[in-house]
């Protein structure tokens, strides 16, 4: 079980990319009280949460519905987790990310940006939804789904600690620290993007 919470820990930290958000929301909330922007951070921890739990326990009822085997979205989340990774190599993520910190910051008033964009698509956006649904698709047990639950819970916990210390995070990283992580996180999520196509392939094609 140990293994397990590392690997799912590992998986969904990449994905997810605390690093990665905290100088976004650095951005968005530039003008905000430390009230404010502490409030926005928990609540968008919280509902990119709720929505990750509910494609977790209840995904793979959702692709039944819809005719779609488990090892096809194995396959095309893997895909779509490499595409994210490629991004966030060659810094394109990070590129749209301050786009959009932009048209928001074109606003005179500070927004709520808890629900979009850092809850989703940031926290829970595509990538990791299909990742956590990928991760339960393993599970063997009510004790391997909470293991999962627990490393997504500590996933998001040290999100929202990345978020509420937004700014003076940044002030000591710097910019070009920040892009290095990510780019190193990148790398390990094409690894493990690869991987998830590999299994879904295994499992498709006979022997």
């Amino acid at each position: 079980m140990y293994d397990l919470f590392i690997s799912a820990f590992v998986t969904l930290f990449v994905v997810i990319d605390p690093p990665g958000c905290a100088p976004i929301f650095a951005g968005l909330t530039g003008g905000a009280t430390p009230a404010h922007a502490r409030a926005m951070a928990v609540r968008a921890c919280l509902i990119a949460g709720a929505i990750l739990v509910v494609f977790a326990l209840f995904g793979e009822h959702l692709l039944a519905a819809l005719h779609i085997e488990l090892n096809s979205f194995r396959i095309a989340g893997g895909i779509m987790l490499f595409l994210i990774a490629l991004d966030m190599v060659f810094e394109k993520r990070t590129q749209r990310r301050e786009e959009r910190v932009e048209k928001i910051k074109a606003t005179p008033e500070v927004e709520d940006v808890s629900v979009f964009p850092m809850a989703m698509p940031m926290l829970a956006g595509p990538g990791s939804i299909a990742t956590v649904m990928l991760l339960m698709s393993r599970a063997e047990g009510t004790p391997a789904t909470l293991v999962i639950l627990a490393a997504l819970a500590a996933v998001l916990a040290l999100s929202m600690v990345a978020l509420i210390a937004a700014l003076p995070l940044m002030r000591l990283l710097g910019n070009k620290v920040e892009a290095v992580i990510t780019r190193l996180l990148g790398v390990l999520l094409a690894a493990l993007a690869a991987q998830y196509v590999i299994d879904g392939l295994r499992e498709a094609i006979p022997a």
